[in-house]
């Protein structure tokens, strides 16, 4: 019997307390909280993001001018080299069979032959650099094969998207960060926008090259970059925070403080000009030191704490 009647209790304990907190909760509200921002003039830029590749921006092979040896290689990947330059010398086949049979004879006959029949040399056709070597002295090669490859400067080839595409424009300067070099900025601006689109995936892109404006030696072919291109910028113009400025019917508007109600701020329709996502430039509808309105949280309140609250639609309490 003792347990059936401590069970009802239980059961009435839980039952009032459930209520109680239904009762609190009905007579709760929930009341906009509102902060004051100023109007201030300041300088907006605005950039597009996008990463890309290092890559030669004219890449030329260079072939051996005749089947048969390389007697000497006389640069390495990473030189810097002038258009003329001898890169190695090379020996036809018939020259290196006459002259490995004139070695067989000593050194007099080598030296005769050495000086009447001499090698052919391998030039450089550009200003650039080798970015590779394929050959070693004492190789065999044919007229088909790949000696040196030359670049004559690195760019960054970026991709960048359609919806971006519009606003790049040759000339626009940018940054380039390296994956392996993060804490390095290299300046840049963009030399060449192409014309065909490429999709991968349902998304288009344009192919951008970035010129860098000093190649630094620690640029390598094949690079991973980031670029940040400076579309836009603004000085001493009026910008309001991005979460100040809302839209309504395809206007953007502000609001501020309505004297009539509180927690119902009033509309004022704007003009917007350029925002960097965190701050929009305001061209008019406002004016320097205005204040506007910007939600935050929202606050449960009672109805007893309203009438405490002196912006709250119940009003003061009465005395």
């Amino acid at each position: 019997m003792k347990h059936i009647i401590y069970w009802i209790i239980g059961i009435i304990l839980v039952a009032g307390i459930a209520g109680t907190v239904w009762f609190w909760r009905a007579r709760a509200v929930e009341i906009p909280q509102y902060q004051e921002v100023r109007v201030e003039r300041d300088s907006l830029k605005t950039f597009v993001l996008t990463t890309g590749m290092a890559q030669p921006q004219n890449r030329l092979e260079i072939k051996s001018p005749v089947a048969g040896r390389v007697e000497e290689a006389l640069v390495r990947e990473g030189d810097k080299v002038r258009k003329g330059q001898i890169l190695a010398w090379m020996s036809s086949t018939e020259r290196a069979a006459l002259m490995d049979a004139a070695r067989a004879k000593g050194a007099t006959e080598l030296a005769h032959w050495e000086q009447l029949y001499k090698p052919t040399p391998l030039v450089a056709p550009l200003d650039g650099d080798i970015i590779a070597r394929k050959i070693e002295p004492g190789q065999t090669v044919t007229a088909s094969d790949i000696l040196y490859v030359m670049s004559d400067r690195l760019i960054i080839e970026a991709q960048v998207d359609e919806t971006d595409i519009g606003r790049i424009v040759v000339g626009q300067t940018a940054d380039i960060t390296l994956d392996a070099y993060p804490q390095d900025v290299i300046p840049g601006k963009v030399d060449q926008i192409a014309y065909e689109a490429k999709t991968v995936n349902n998304v288009t892109t344009y192919m951008v090259d970035v010129l860098p404006g000093k190649v630094p030696s620690f640029l390598r072919s094949g690079m991973t970059a980031n670029i940040k291109v400076l579309t836009a910028a603004t000085n001493g113009v009026l910008v309001l925070p991005s979460e100040a400025v809302h839209m309504e019917t395809n206007q953007a508007v502000v609001w501020r403080t309505n004297p009539a109600n509180r927690n119902k701020p009033l509309s004022v329709p704007i003009v917007t000009g350029l925002s960097d996502g965190k701050k929009v430039e305001i061209c008019s509808g406002l004016q320097e030191d205005d204040s506007v309105l910007v939600k935050g949280t929202f606050k449960l309140e009672t109805k007893e704490d309203n009438q405490k609250n002196p912006f709250s639609p119940f009003g003061r309490r009465r005395r």
